[in-house]
């Protein structure tokens, strides 16, 4: 305790509580969570769609692909802080609120789920042509080789850009905390660094690495394992 009261003086006092590390961190937690689910979701969906519609794809449509590759790369283009900004109207519109974790989540997933999808197109797009080539000889559909060959060949490539999109949605939300998201981001800010508590901010800095670390070991160990 004599260590805590000279090196981290404000932490124990912030430990517990809504307002405090215990309550930062679910929220944080909620906020990953929900946005990798649905963004995962969308940016799965948008990013198949890519891989079929392209040139000489499956569903090759260049129409229909040169209008979502842009929409994609819009939203991809814009900086988060100034997309958390833009949305607060549309937020408010859907959650009926512009501040919480809850608010966050709307422009958390508009913003990961058009990176994911890119992701999961360069993914899939480094499956062996010569396997779709033979799937298509043995007369199997589209969609039955989306599933039975692009999603199979492809499992590890897309855990590995599932792992880095879901560090970088850990970062959006501590991005989302500094305008009133919640979460490690918002105590590091209006905690730490407005009230000058650095041992706030160094202690928020290492629950967010040790999130990352979790993250990136447990992708490592699922590519491995599906690997082949």
């Amino acid at each position: 305790m004599s260590f805590f009261d000279k090196f981290l003086p404000n932490v124990i006092p912030l430990w517990s509580g809504d307002d405090g590390f215990t309550g930062a961190i679910n929220q944080t937690l909620y906020m990953t969570f929900w946005t990798t689910l649905v963004a995962g979701l969308i940016g799965l969906f948008v990013g198949i769609l890519l891989l079929l519609t392209d040139e000489h794809g499956l569903l090759e449509n260049r129409p229909f692909y040169s209008i979502l590759d842009k929409l994609v790369n819009i939203f991809r283009s814009i900086p988060f802080i100034i997309l958390l900004a833009a949305l607060n109207d549309f937020t408010r519109f859907i959650v009926g609120t512009g501040i919480g974790s809850r608010a966050a989540l709307v422009p958390l997933i508009i913003g990961a789920a058009p990176f994911y999808a890119r992701q999961v197109q360069n993914a899939l797009l480094t499956v062996d042509p010569g396997v779709i080539e033979a799937a298509q000889a043995m007369g199997v559909s589209p969609m039955g080789i989306v599933f039975r060959v692009y999603l199979r060949e492809g499992l590890s490539e897309l855990i590995r850009v599932s792992v880095l999109t879901i560090i970088s949605i850990i970062g959006l939300t501590a991005m989302a905390g500094a305008i009133g998201g919640g979460g490690l981001g918002n105590l590091a800010i209006n905690t730490g660094y407005l009230r000058y508590q650095n041992d706030v901010i160094w202690v928020c800095l290492i629950f967010i690495l040790i999130l990352v670390f979790i993250v990136q070991f447990i992708g490592d160990f699922l590519a491995r394992k599906t690997h082949h």
